[in-house]
């Protein structure tokens, strides 16, 4: 997959369109805005992720000569557009929001600036990427706070739609949070851990539970979790699991990671009689791990019940965020750039206010509470407006103005979120680890309100627009009706 040029991952329309600019001489520097309208999962937040996958796209972006041979033999393109299309490369500007940030509705995550003929047909691989990631970030992140500090493990892969979306969304699970993962090419590629224990078949090809379990904890002593509910979790497989965690101690072997696996039943009823049967056998460190459908709702209330579960495998419901198996990123043209290098804007309308455009070529800052370290908003402003965070600041929700808050000087800060990714063509951001992104990404999380975490009705943290950039666009809008 790694290999393959994705130059035609893109929709018919970006290159019918890029044709139609070479031929109407169109060379504009223009603007283009990603951006996303709602949360997932009717959340309070998202993950951003996918952005090293996008710079690589970005680096190796070219038509080879089976690709012009290919569209040579749709019959739709003229020979002096091809042969433009030989020379292609991308020679514009990208900022973008660092992987793992928290972000919220209707502010840019990447922002290009590019001729109108590149900024069209990155299109549709960079929201393909993004949006894919950012889903299943997002989906890992609401998984590991239903978890509340419980280790969470990837394990979906069997069930993603293709290797792609195994391969990426592993990426993406654990820089939304996950331990690790199941998908041994993911760890290969991302450097990010591999974990797993056995299946049922490991049990059922051995004359009997005790033999299999015994067997396997020969084999791994320092990773020794073994599946419990092949039979009967209580009657066959807990008590059979003691024996051998006992006749482990017995032979010194240290039990250093051990324990229990469900994967089926009452997980909150087993999961309480297993700990006590493991506690007075002297095991109270071992741990007890399920699987089974799980998903943060189901984590969550099992957690309400008592359940003695301190290691959760998430498979199907994360990897292909089930509930929610789309991230509605657009891209959408906000600016072109004049002679003199000044932007002219761009608005789109539409009947659903939600769909109506922030235009110009703008930046985002991000305010912090001082006291709480807490996100209070995002702010979109133009490109070049400063703050001084010792003066009062007047926030309001711009489509519905007349809510407005104040922050007083001193009890804020501001930091700017989108940073420089490529500059006239040039990659000058060094993507971290998949590690480094996951506790940049802990960290995010910490600076947004527990109300805005919760899974029903969660408190809303508003993006904001500035006076410049609100005027702006009331001025456009009413340009537009005619009024």
């Amino acid at each position: 997959m790694s290999s393959l040029n994705l130059t035609l991952l893109t929709d018919l329309y970006e290159l019918t369109m890029m044709q139609g600019y070479f031929k109407t001489n169109n060379r504009d520097i223009v603007v283009f805005d990603a951006f996303y309208r709602s949360n997932p999962c009717g959340g309070g937040y998202a993950v951003c992720a996918g952005l090293e996958q996008v710079i690589d796209y970005i680096k190796n972006l070219h038509f080879s000569k089976e690709d012009i041979s290919y569209l040579r033999s749709l019959h739709i393109f003229d020979e002096d557009f091809l042969c433009c299309l030989q020379k292609f490369r991308f020679s514009g500007d990208i900022y973008a929001v660092p992987e793992g940030s928290v972000i919220f509705p209707r502010e840019p995550l990447i922002k290009v600036i590019a001729p109108i003929m590149e900024a069209q047909l990155i299109e549709t691989a960079l929201l393909n990427i993004i949006n894919h990631q950012s889903l299943i970030a997002t989906k890992a992140a609401r998984v590991c706070y239903a978890a509340k500090g419980d280790g969470v493990m990837e394990f979906g892969l069997r069930r993603a739609q293709g290797p792609d979306s195994g391969v990426y969304g592993a990426r993406a699970a654990v820089i939304g949070g996950c331990l690790g993962t199941s998908n041994v090419l993911a760890g290969s590629l991302f450097n990010i851990p591999v974990l797993g224990t056995h299946a049922h078949s490991w049990i059922m090809s051995f004359p009997d539970e005790y033999t299999a379990f015994r067997h396997y904890a020969r084999l791994y002593p320092s990773a020794c979790i073994l599946l419990a509910d092949t039979y009967d979790t209580l009657q066959s497989g807990v008590p059979n699991a003691i024996r051998v965690f006992t006749e482990m101690r017995k032979e010194g072997i240290p039990l250093t990671y051990y324990g229990i696996r469900m994967d089926s039943g009452d997980l909150a009823y087993l999961s309480k009689k297993a700990r006590r049967m493991l506690d007075e056998a002297g095991f109270p460190d071992a741990v007890i791990s399920a699987s089974n459908d799980l998903d943060e709702y189901l984590i969550q209330s099992l957690k309400f019940q008592g359940a003695m579960i301190t290691s959760w495998g998430v498979g199907t419901n994360l990897i292909t965020a089930k509930d929610n198996p789309a991230f509605g990123g657009v891209y959408k043209l906000a600016a072109i750039q004049e002679k003199d290098g000044s932007f002219v804007p761009k608005i789109k309308l539409s009947e659903n206010t939600e769909k109506v455009t922030n235009p110009g070529n703008k930046m985002i800052y991000r305010i912090y509470d001082n006291d709480t370290g807490k996100i209070r908003a995002d702010y979109i402003c133009l490109d070049g407006e400063t703050f001084d965070t010792n003066e009062d600041l007047i926030l309001f929700d711009p489509n519905e103005p007349w809510k407005k808050t104040k922050l007083a000087g001193g009890s804020y800060s501001m930091r700017s979120l989108l940073v420089p990714i490529f500059q006239k063509g040039r990659c000058i951001y060094e993507s971290p680890s998949v590690m480094e992104i996951q506790a940049y990404c802990a960290k995010e999380k910490e600076t947004v309100w527990d109300e805005t975490k919760r899974f029903v009705h969660p408190a809303k943290i508003y993006v904001d627009l500035s006076d410049r950039l609100y005027d702006m666009k009331r001025r456009l809008l009413s340009k537009m009706s005619g009024i």
